[in-house]
């Protein structure tokens, strides 16, 4: 059971931890071409303490809980949120000029109601992929350098250059690019939007380079981590989903994701 901070401290602690770990288009559409020679190496699905996927907790908020299932077939991962907010996250190191694709999969049996990614009170979503990037902190604005150093203070890591989400919209167009409302460091591209794919598994193929690129509007850095979040702390409602493996495609080794 964890204490409540204030609301200031409590919006900070999920920026921080959001940043730490490491929008929308349909599947059919926004795939690009992959070689069939191009490498992918999977994340293994491991769930346990200290082993590849870690649970990321986020101070001041209740856990959303992660098991493993299978589902429809599929080894799949279970994420049930109870007005709560955490995440797993995989530490990788991909140099830039080595990424590629990134592959992966949801279902979603409902939205989150009353969601809004683009403001702070109701900034949730069912489902989230995140990837976090290395780049030149020297280039911070002051507020962004602020928050860099206070989560040095609070979690003894600092802030990733850039953090890059794949997200479940409600109403925002396909291929929208939503800037976080706390921190212009995050910004997510939006891979779904509203009811009209829900309760069904989707499966993705993206382009890293050309996400960030276009959500950024400079070249990525080295690829340092992956995570999977699903929340509903600032709406205090209740949701599930089901998240498949993941795999990132680069030029030198491929990364698979097998749950054991």
């Amino acid at each position: 059971m964890f204490c409540q901070p204030t609301r200031p401290i409590a919006a900070l602690a999920l920026t921080l931890a959001v940043l730490l770990t490491a929008g929308c288009a349909t599947p059919s559409s926004i795939a690009p071409q992959v070689a069939d020679d191009s490498p992918a190496r999977e994340l293994p699905l491991v769930w346990n303490q200290g082993e590849n996927w870690q649970p990321y907790h986020l101070p001041g908020k209740k856990h959303t809980l992660f098991s493993k299932v299978s589902m429809d077939g599929r080894d799949s991962v279970l994420a049930v949120a109870n007005a709560s907010a955490s995440m797993l996250r995989h530490t990788v190191k991909i140099p830039a000029d080595q990424l590629q694709q990134v592959r992966f999969s949801w279902k979603v049996p409902q939205l989150v109601n009353s969601a809004d990614l683009a403001l702070r009170e109701s900034d949730d979503s069912p489902v989230r992929l995140v990837l976090v990037f290395e780049g030149d902190r020297s280039r911070f604005s002051a507020k962004n350098a602020m928050l860099s150093e206070l989560s040095r203070a609070i979690t003894g890591e600092e802030l990733p250059y850039a953090t890059l989400m794949y997200v479940w919209c409600n109403n925002r167009a396909n291929g929208s690019v939503i800037h976080n409302p706390r921190t212009d460091r995050i910004r997510k591209v939006v891979v779904e939007s509203g009811m009209k794919n829900l309760n069904q598994w989707l499966d993705y193929e993206r382009d890293i380079k050309a996400d960030f690129e276009r959500a950024f509007g400079e070249a990525p850095g080295a690829l340092l981590g992956v995570a999977l979040m699903t929340d509903t702390d600032n709406t205090q409602s209740q949701t599930k989903a089901y998240y498949g493996p993941v795999s990132l495609r680069s030029a030198a080794a491929v990364i698979s994701s097998t749950v054991k």
